[in-house]
């Protein structure tokens, strides 16, 4: 077998139930000079939903309560501030941006009692109290030193409209209240990415005229920084004897996440993945890396793509089951004989002593919702953002345009309809996972159908963004309210559309391929007998690969052997 792999122990990846992956775009590396951001929030309990906080103001005194993102579970109480911004999902009205993925790191830093703030309410509070990447970064800091860090190791993705910044932090586990962490700015023109691993290894530190500390955090502000780091993040690995050596020479992802085989294999090879479709001759070298045979010959932090990257182009770094390379998921056996790219959990296994493996891939069945967000800085902060939206699995869902500026969430992607155990006609999570699931059952047929209509959707939310952008911006101009109400309606309107035509796109997929025929077409119109208009043509009945074949004769060929003559 080509993917399935031999090795010595069951890897288990050790992160939470959010196993997501970033891609980080600076404006110098982006076709049309925004940021970018991407996140898929992965999850097989989370709900894909769009997430909506108004803008507010609050009287002196007011306590905010804080809950934990992945369970709910209340954590405490903080005081509030004085005015929170209005948050769209992971975008807020100033055009800054937050993702994450976990990567978990040492087991003895993970808990920390009395802890209040976790990596999903550090994202969320942060983009109600901040208008640049510097002020969220400032302030999630200062939210940890101040009330505890309760998860584990986290990697953010944070933009505005001008900066891209990876954060990545891990907490100080019991005794000991905080985290410490690591924030480097990517140099424009550059991409990063993260996916369930720590990836700042080494980095600049005091004394050098671009580094501040958390000792005067308000340097950050200084637009000439742009590394700046926890004052005791060497300090404390040495106190807890996790590293002994000099403090130029101190890695982050080493001393906190050392890499193993299974971060390389089913983390690091999701960056590795994106960073081929943006740099294929830069990065084909680290393939050994990223499939964990070469531990040692470790990914750049951040690479240089060979051309400026389109929307498109970054949505397609989100579409991804390692086509093409040593680990591409269509080839094997367990893809089936209709070439699925997908295999259901658990992704470790043992067999006769053995333990294997599946890939884990960007694209996956387990994704809530994902997103690329947009930051446009030659445009007024409501209209300039923009939070590209879809749920369900990246590779078949439908990038939607909600302008950060709405002032209320479309029905179909809105916080309450329905959940992961109550089915609603008019979420868009269950109407696309209604398509995406039909589609595993013969993938490489139903994918060329599917992808039809989500290349005409975005496609045309595209080009009316950019038609309406000007349109907008002079509103806004002239009457902030009344832009802000049109670009509600305009969202709205794109998220019914999307939702109507994936309705529609399951009823078709349905009349296709019913009974495993694949019933003739025209531009969506079946073909009918020629004698009854009710009756359809006869229709095809493609047979399997011979590779499939092949696998049935192998596994019981002298039983189904048909006789010769």
């Amino acid at each position: 077998m080509r993917r399935l792999m031999i090795f010595s122990l069951l890897i288990c990846l050790s992160v939470a139930s959010f196993c997501c992956t970033n891609f980080l775009i600076t404006k110098g590396a982006s076709a049309d000079g925004s940021t970018m951001i991407t996140y898929a929030a992965d999850s097989h309990v989370l709900y894909g939903e769009l997430y909506h906080w108004a803008a507010a103001d609050w009287p002196q005194g007011t306590m905010l309560d804080v809950y934990e993102w992945d369970t709910g579970k209340f954590m405490g109480q903080i005081p509030q501030v004085a005015h929170t911004y209005s948050v769209v999902g992971n975008i807020n009205e100033h055009q800054v941006a937050i993702g994450e993925t976990t990567y978990g790191g040492l087991p003895i830093l993970e808990k920390q009692t009395g802890a209040i703030m976790d990596y999903g309410s550090l994202i969320y509070i942060a983009l109600q109290r901040s208008k640049t990447a510097r002020e969220a970064i400032k302030v999630i800091a200062d939210l940890m030193e101040n009330y505890g860090y309760a998860s584990s190791g986290e990697s953010f993705s944070i933009a505005d409209k001008d900066e891209v910044w990876i954060m990545e932090m891990i907490g100080k586990g019991e005794g000991e209240k905080g985290a410490v962490w690591v924030a480097r700015m990517i140099p424009d023109g550059m991409i990063c990415g993260h996916a369930n691993q720590a990836r700042i290894s080494t980095f600049p530190q005091k004394g050098n005229k671009s580094v501040a500390t958390s000792e005067n955090i308000d340097d950050i502000f200084n637009v000439g920084i742009t590394t700046i780091y926890h004052k005791d993040v060497i300090s404390f690995a040495k106190a807890k004897k996790l590293y002994k050596g000099k403090d130029a020479d101190f890695s982050f992802c080493d001393t906190y996440a050392p890499l193993d085989f299974g971060g390389a294999r089913g983390c690091e090879a999701r960056v590795w993945a994106g960073f081929m479709k943006a740099n294929k001759a830069a990065v084909a070298e680290y393939e050994d890396y990223a499939r964990g045979d070469n531990l040692s010959h470790r990914m750049p932090l951040w690479i240089e793509p060979d051309r400026k990257l389109t929307l498109f182009d970054v949505m397609s770094m989100m579409r991804d089951h390692y086509e093409g390379s040593s680990m591409d998921m269509t080839k094997d056996v367990g893809a089936g004989p209709f070439a699925c790219p997908y295999r259901w959990r658990p992704m470790g296994f043992s067999i006769d002593g053995n333990e294997y493996l599946h890939e884990r891939a960007t694209s996956t069945q387990q994704t809530g919702f994902s997103f690329v967000t947009q930051s446009r800085n030659w445009l007024p902060d409501p209209v300039g953002g923009i939070i590209w939206f879809g749920v369900d699995d990246t590779y078949t869902t439908c990038y939607v345009p909600m302008y950060c500026g709405i002032t209320n969430t479309p029905v179909c992607f809105r916080e309450g309809n329905g959940s992961m155990i109550e089915y609603s006609p008019t979420s868009a999570f269950w109407v696309f996972n209604m398509v995406s699931n039909f589609a595993y059952s013969r993938y490489c047929d139903m994918i060329v159908d599917i992808q039809k209509v989500q290349n005409n959707l975005e496609t045309e939310f595209h080009k009316s963004v950019l038609q309406n952008d000007k349109i907008f911006a002079d509103a806004y101009n002239q009457d902030a309210d009344n832009a802000l109400a049109m670009l509600t309606n305009f969202s709205a309107e794109k998220a019914e559309q999307t939702f109507n035509d994936w309705k529609d796109l399951f009823i078709f997929l349905t009349v296709k391929y019913i009974d495993g025929n694949v019933k003739l077409e025209e531009n969506g119109v079946f073909k009918n007998s020629g004698i009854n208009n009710r009756q359809p043509a006869w229709p095809n009945q493609p047979k399997y690969q011979d590779s499939w074949y092949r696998t049935i004769i192998n596994d019981c060929g002298s039983n189904i052997i048909k006789p010769k003559n």
